[in-house]
């Protein structure tokens, strides 16, 4: 398999929750454990971070949903189930599986809309702040403190099926976080580098 495909299908192993040792995932992948690394570095220079367990029970796990569009129907299929004349008791099973074929082969696209009508001047301004390394003064809306206002580095964008996200370093915290671009209530690029 190509790389891109063996980092495809290191992600959807990583997906289900499991931990998995480098042994397992390099058998599993029939690669080997250096190109494992390879392709987690190459993953989280994609902004999909996965995290490392150390010691003799470690290994990867993925602690971030992300939804991988799954291409395996065409659309010549789900047209050939519309035009299907089956009996009444079985037309209805057979709407909701063509529906279903329909969301698979057109699920990446719903992700360009959401950018487009939520997120796209946020979106924009993170990329700026990022290509000239500006700090950034955001609004952000927490579920347990509700707005605060955050200084943050902004690390790099990535999707995750409940929308767009920023890895940034944050002042406040003195750590990495992940913030969901819909939840960002006002941004700001400061004239100040990190």
């Amino acid at each position: 398999m190509s790389k891109v495909s063996n980092a495809i299908l290191l992600l959807e192993l990583l997906s289900t929750g499991k931990k998995y040792s480098i042994k397992e995932l390099s058998d599993i992948l029939e690669v080997t454990p250096r190109m494992i690394r390879s392709y987690k570095e190459d993953l989280e220079k994609a902004g999909i971070y996965i995290d490392t367990i150390r010691g003799p029970y470690g290994g990867y796990v993925l602690n971030q949903s992300i939804r991988i569009p799954s291409r395996k129907f065409q659309k010549s299929d789900y047209e050939f189930l519309d035009s299907l004349n089956v009996l009444d008791d079985k037309k209805e099973k057979l709407r909701e599986l063509s529906d279903k074929i329909r969301g698979i082969y057109f699920g990446s696209k719903d992700e360009i809309h959401e950018l487009d009508s939520i997120t796209k001047p946020i979106y924009n301004t993170i990329v700026k702040a990022m290509k000239n390394h500006n700090k950034l003064k955001i609004n952000y809306y927490s579920y347990n403190k509700g707005n605060n206002d955050r200084i943050i580095h902004p690390l790099d964008l990535f999707l995750t099926t409940s929308g767009w996200g920023l890895a940034a370093y944050c002042e406040v915290k003195k750590d990495l976080r992940h913030f969901e671009l819909k939840r960002i209530n006002q941004i700001e690029i400061l004239e100040e580098k990190f």
